[in-house]
């Protein structure tokens, strides 16, 4: 009789503990997946906002240097009475100081800035997700081993745990991220 209670004992505490290695298991899987879709939500949200407020500087930077080679190129031309000349050069004189003062006291915007602080980003960011893609995968390779190997799999089984896929990429997702066509929406 003692025997029988040890070994019912031991049994108990086998299906006691390979219940909680699955939940644990199936718990992981589910928080790591839950990390993973953040980072690929803050690709989402955060790539678009970027790239708009690299191309609204370029925007600017551009119409303000092509107003200066207006006004330089109109100056050159010798068809200008005096009084055009002056009103041009201190609308050109106008047009280089603010450019100036605008560099100095935000020497960061710059459209050569943004575009570095983009690559950045885009770069830290798909490590992000590279990080959490191989952390719910592994987690995946853990469960999955849990719920087919002995003797865990005839818990599973009256768990009803199924099998979870491993976060594959597409293969249109394999190739670059085009930046250039992000830039033309």
């Amino acid at each position: 009789m003692e025997t029988f209670l040890v070994v019912a004992g031991l049994i108990f505490l086998l299906v006691v503990f390979m219940y909680n290695t699955l939940i644990s298991k199936k718990n992981q899987v589910d928080t790591i997946y839950a990390g993973l879709d953040a980072v690929l939500k803050k690709r989402h949200d955060l790539l678009p906002n970027l790239v708009a407020s690299v191309q609204e500087y370029m925007v600017h930077e551009s119409i303000t240097l092509e107003k200066i080679t207006e006004l330089r190129t109109k100056a050159m031309t010798h068809s200008l009475d005096s009084r055009e000349t002056i009103a041009l050069e201190k609308q050109l004189s106008s047009m280089l100081g603010n450019l100036m003062v605008a560099v100095e006291n935000y020497p960061t915007l710059k459209a050569n800035e943004n575009f570095l602080h983009l690559q950045a980003t885009l770069s830290e960011v798909e490590e992000q997700i590279s990080a959490a893609r191989r952390a719910y995968n592994q987690s995946v390779n853990d469960y999955n081993n849990a719920i087919e190997m002995f003797p865990t799999n005839f818990m599973a089984g009256f768990m009803h745990l199924e099998r979870k896929e491993v976060f594959s990429i597409p293969e249109r997702e394999r190739s670059s991220v085009d930046v250039k066509n992000l830039f033309q929406k």
